[in-house]
């Protein structure tokens, strides 16, 4: 019988540590952990133990450094002043987190979901085998699922715990038997509809040296708003709060009283940098967004929430039930942060004492040695990879922001949706007349700075796949006026009013974007247009966009009502095409204005 990724792991860290006793011999007597007191903080030999919990979030397969303003974290200096710093890379990552461990013989490493899915393409062509090998070869101990663990089923989750090869594509390395996750993936809150048991584990209890730390695991509830259909064929997903409560319930009564949440849902902090004080003026003042009132809901059991989603950065103290601060963290995405807490843990009461918990977020820099073992298996992967990643397919004068951008309108979403719109246009294509993309499916920038042997301007089939990665069949379907001005106004209105969800546009189709008001009242309706002429609400428009759209994702309820869908290519082939007929080496393909919505702020 195959080991459990939890036995895995114990032989992994058994050998280490015969490893380490072997080098230190002869110096054990003197030698102090960092950190060190008379209590035994660190040691394990008072009524205290510090343990140091390292964690992150939304890693989403960036193995490879990502490039342009994905890149980069924001600091804020000391006299206000503010910074760009290059960050992520599992190479750096997992030197980060090997050089924190280091004098911390309690330590743990834990992350809050999406370690996959929309991943560039080194790792998603290989469905993120590359990645979980690396989550793996770094140390993480436990991680929830996110949504985006689901983009491809319950079934290839499944695999990337269990291992296994590819169900249709094989073993992608000779002799080669993917072996799955070391490391527990958490599901608690997602329940299969006919046993209605957790498809997963719903926690997990970390065990050192007679400390013991329960983990529970969960993704938002929302899940099933974001992901397509397919992703979530016979699950159900719950509340967070109530799940949380429920298992900590049942943590206690076996006796573990030291709970963290590791939950994929997040907020918004009031300031863009990492270091932002998320406690100014008071207490979890510097945040909003659904983790807020989750966080203030979930029993006073639970002593610490790492949290995801929304690729913020912040480190709050948010009161429970009880009124009492308890740490709310967050590190960013794509590993270029990651967050160091220390939960001083209570051999007497083997519960954390919560007045002593400290963290902070640190910045994955890149000025710092990189992991060897992760540059050889990024060097591995990408040699697989090369026939496919290294081909140009299309040329830019320079850079044109996506996923970076700090507008709601993106250079490269206009890009996007004029491929879509150019794909679905001809009469036996589908006859669209505009097309609209959601802004969470471009997943980077497009840099002109070579990121390889490309060469500068050089657009390559593995940089359009890291911004389009998902493979979504576009559609095109029919809309009343008043059905797409009702979709238009869904972007800043119900579930998206918080956080507006703006979607991009092609050519031709503009409006005007009022964010001084509130709700869908933020979309002048008078001032949508197509070509210049005013959205007549009675009158019938083909619309193309992707197949998570037209299925209502993000909350677009309006385009479920779509009628005579038509199923054209998939959205990369979509842009790559467009790459191909509208730019050349001798005339690159210029960044647009993105001055199809006006903005009235």
């Amino acid at each position: 019988m195959s080991a459990t990724p939890q036995r895995r792991r114990t032989a992994r860290r058994l050998t280490i540590g015969a490893a380490v006793l072997a080098a230190t011999a002869g110096a054990l007597s003197v030698a102090v952990p960092a950190g060190a007191d008379s209590n035994g903080h660190g040691r394990g030999h008072g009524r205290t133990v510090d343990v140091q919990l390292l964690s992150f979030n939304d890693f989403h397969g960036n193995l490879e450094p990502p490039a342009g303003s994905s890149g980069q974290v924001t600091q804020q200096n000391p006299d206000g002043t503010t910074q760009k710093i290059d960050a992520g890379g599992a190479e750096y990552l997992a030197s980060s987190l090997r050089t924190a461990r280091k004098g911390h013989p309690y330590s743990v490493t834990a992350a809050a979901g999406d370690m996959i899915g929309a991943s560039p393409l080194v790792s998603g062509l290989f469905h993120d085998e590359p990645t979980v090998e690396a989550m793996n070869k770094l140390g993480l101990d436990v991680t929830s699922v996110g949504n985006h663990e689901f983009d491809e089923g319950r079934t290839e989750l499944t695999r990337m715990q269990k291992g296994g090869c590819h169900p249709k594509e094989g073993c992608f390395e000779k002799g080669k038997v993917f072996r799955g996750a070391d490391f527990p993936y958490l599901a608690a809150n997602v329940t299969d509809e006919k046993t209605r048991k957790p498809i997963l584990k719903p926690y997990t209890v970390w065990k050192h040296r007679g400390v013991k730390i329960g983990f529970i695991g969960l993704t938002l509830e929302g899940t099933p708003d974001i992901v397509s259909a397919n992703g979530i064929k016979g699950l159900k997903f719950h509340d967070e709060i109530r799940t949380v409560n429920k298992y900590a319930k049942e943590l206690n009564r076996r006796g573990v009283k030291s709970i963290v949440a590791l939950i994929h849902e997040g907020g918004a902090p009031a300031g863009g940098s990492y270091n932002y004080n998320c406690d100014s003026p008071g207490q979890g003042d510097g945040i909003s967004g659904p983790i807020v009132d989750i966080a203030k809901g979930i029993t006073p059991k639970v002593d610490a929430l790492v949290t995801g989603h929304t690729h913020q950065a912040y480190v709050c103290t948010v009161p429970d039930p009880a009124g009492k601060p308890r740490m709310v963290t967050s590190a960013s995405s794509f590993g270029k942060l990651y967050t160091d807490t220390t939960l001083t843990y209570d051999r007497r009461t083997h519960d954390i004492v919560r007045t002593k918990v400290a963290s902070a977020n640190h910045v994955v820099r890149r000025d710092q040695p990189k992991a060897t073992d992760m540059t050889a298996l990024i060097q591995r992967w990408n040699k697989l990879a090369a026939p496919v990643a290294n081909k140009p397919v299309g040329y830019i004068s320079g850079d044109i922001p996506g996923r970076g951008a700090a507008t709601y309108e993106s250079p490269l979403g206009d890009v996007i949706g004029d491929a879509q719109l150019e794909a679905m246009a001809p009469a036996d294509k589908g006859g669209a007349q505009l097309a609209l993309m959601n802004p969470g499916g471009i997943r980077s920038d497009l840099v002109q700075k070579a990121s390889g042997s490309e060469g500068d301007g050089v657009v390559t089939y593995g940089e359009a796949f890291t911004v389009q990665p998902f493979t979504n069949m576009m559609t095109a379907v029919d809309l009343t006026g008043a059905q797409l001005i009702t979709a238009l106004q869904q972007q800043v209105s119900g579930p998206n009013e918080a956080s507006p969800k703006i979607l991009q546009v092609s050519k031709g189709f503009t409006y005007t974007l009022d964010m001084t008001k509130t709700g869908a009242a933020r979309i002048e309706t008078d001032s949508v247009k197509l070509n210049g002429t005013a959205i007549d609400p009675s009158k019938t428009y083909r619309v193309a966009m992707n197949e998570f759209l037209s299925g209502g994702g993000d909350g677009f309820t309006a385009f479920k009502e779509g009628r005579d869908k038509f199923v054209g290519q998939s959205d990369l082939d979509a842009l790559t095409a467009y790459f191909a007929a509208h730019s050349s080496a001798a005339q690159p393909l210029a960044p647009p204005k993105a001055d199809r919505i006006t903005v009235v702020k």
